[in-house]
């Protein structure tokens, strides 16, 4: 990874052992500032206490949508460069398509192989130019 792995990651995600593959696969390519919550409510909650760098959440959350939190993050004049990479088993077209308009980075469908993930987030940083 050529990304910042001091970053700080937010991780959404009803699911723990979800949110613990997400954590493991981050933690592989050297990211160890990791956050995780389960709900949306919780995210745009901790979103908005504390600086974020980056945001990786499931399109099914509970308390709101990701499609909503999403919509929150970039309605938000503090929040609305984060980048956002939605992990989600939803892999219908009409869904990315919503979500890509509303401002999302990119989206990966889960199972996923690491190294997908990795060019996900290779091509999210060198879209932004991060480092």
């Amino acid at each position: 990874m050529t990304a910042e792995t001091a970053m700080k990651i937010l991780v959404v995600d009803d699911f723990s052992a979800t949110r613990q593959v997400v954590k493991n696969t981050l933690e592989q390519f050297g990211f160890n500032n990791i956050e995780e919550v389960a709900d949306g409510y919780s995210a745009l909650v901790r979103l908005k206490s504390a600086l974020f760098d980056f945001v990786i959440m499931d399109w099914g959350i509970s308390q709101m949508s990701g499609l909503d939190l999403l919509k929150q993050i970039r309605a938000d004049p503090e929040l609305k460069h984060i980048p956002v990479l939605m992990v989600t088993e939803d892999h219908l077209q009409e869904n990315v398509v919503v979500a890509i308009k509303a401002g999302l980075n990119d989206y990966i469908i889960r199972p996923f192989e690491a190294n997908i993930f990795a060019e996900k987030l290779e091509k999210i940083f060198q879209d932004l130019n991060l480092p």
